[in-house]
């Protein structure tokens, strides 16, 4: 079976009460159970993770590479400003593993200070505006591409 591993970044814990307008209304566990469910109807082993802290993003990449799995990263405020991170990633394409850039809302529709993403420019691909649906289509980009 084909592994994904599923990161959120910073605020995307408050997922549900943060900027309902803006993210939707489904929680981080909702979120969770959703990212499950569609990699068992793709054929996927997805697990979910989050965390506030870059340090923990750049372990997560350094792990994903060292075991094989895929990434549908949705990086938050890391998008635009974190080197370390970008690096990281970059080795995820390099291993030969599909890194997938995602983000609920569209970035570039938003604070222009949003639509610099350091991170677009060593993933495999980008989905961006289509909330929790994002998601699902980043698993399906990911099963597509590992056939």
């Amino acid at each position: 079976m084909t592994h994904v591993l599923v990161v959120n970044g910073p605020n995307l814990g408050r997922l549900g009460t943060r900027e309902p307008e803006k993210y939707g209304s489904t929680t981080h566990d909702e979120l969770a159970a959703l990212v499950m469910r569609w990699g068992v109807d793709m054929g996927l082993e997805a697990a979910l993770r989050q965390s506030d802290s870059e340090t923990d993003l750049v372990h997560w990449m350094h792990e994903a590479v060292d075991t094989g799995k895929h990434v549908v990263l949705n990086p938050a405020a890391f998008t635009h400003y974190s080197y370390a991170l970008r690096d990281a990633c970059a080795l995820i394409p390099a291993a030969g593993l599909t890194l997938v850039e995602v983000h609920l809302t569209n970035p570039q529709s938003r604070e222009s200070f949003r639509s610099a993403s350091v991170i677009s420019g060593v993933a495999t691909g980008t989905i961006a505006g289509f909330g929790v649906d994002s998601y699902r289509l980043a698993l399906q980009a990911v099963a597509e591409r590992v056939g």
